[in-house]
């Protein structure tokens, strides 16, 4: 009874080989709404030729990726997303200490699951990266220290589950129980010695 319990647990643990892991977020087709510290006409898109106006907080994914997305309307950052799920803020001055924050809603892109910060050039301090809802995105930079042309960047993932077994662990395990259930065998069907 004992082995037929251990096969159980072992089989089990065999087939539970694997995990899941964050996937990048891809934005190839991504149309993004931003707000700079809580207001709307504080980001300036592509879209719109980084000109104020309604609707200028929106813009689609640079489909070049020769440039960024999104200037805030003070010009102090420029902000790119690429096609593989980075964003990266990037100073445009040696920007003084203050309170900067800015919101991304990613809008169709897939659920947003991870946020996490990837690189930081010419830039001391650190930034509060949060999730909002599964689509939108926030950053506080008043923890920031900024020189001119430092650049800050996150990754953001999506949590698509994709097995990642051990090649041939779970085969080699299977083997290995299926030994011991015939030796256990063996053992039960013998009689002892006198």
């Amino acid at each position: 009874m004992k082995t037929k319990h251990l096969l159980q647990a072992l089989a089990l643990v065999a087939l539970g080989q694997g995990g899941v892991h964050a996937a990048p977020l891809m934005l190839q087709d991504a149309s993004i709404t931003a707000t700079y510290n809580g207001a709307a006409d504080g980001m300036l898109g592509l879209d719109h030729g980084f000109a104020a106006g309604p609707g200028a907080n929106t813009s689609k994914l640079d489909p070049t990726d020769t440039g960024v997305e999104f200037f805030t309307s003070d010009f102090l950052f420029g902000i790119d997303f690429s096609a593989d799920g980075m964003l990266t803020v990037i100073a445009n001055y040696a920007v003084a200490p203050g309170a900067y924050s800015m919101r991304f809603d990613l809008g169709g892109a897939l659920p947003i699951t991870a946020f996490t910060l990837a690189g930081m050039g010419g830039v001391t301090g650190m930034p509060g990266l949060s999730i909002i809802d599964s689509h939108t995105i926030a950053l506080d930079l008043s923890g920031v220290d900024w020189s001119e042309f430092g650049a800050l960047s996150a990754r953001l993932e999506t949590g698509t589950a994709v097995a990642v077994p051990e090649p041939g662990a779970p085969a080699i395990l299977l083997g290995g129980l299926a030994a011991l259930a015939l030796v256990q065998n063996g053992r039960n069907g013998r009689k002892p010695r006198a």
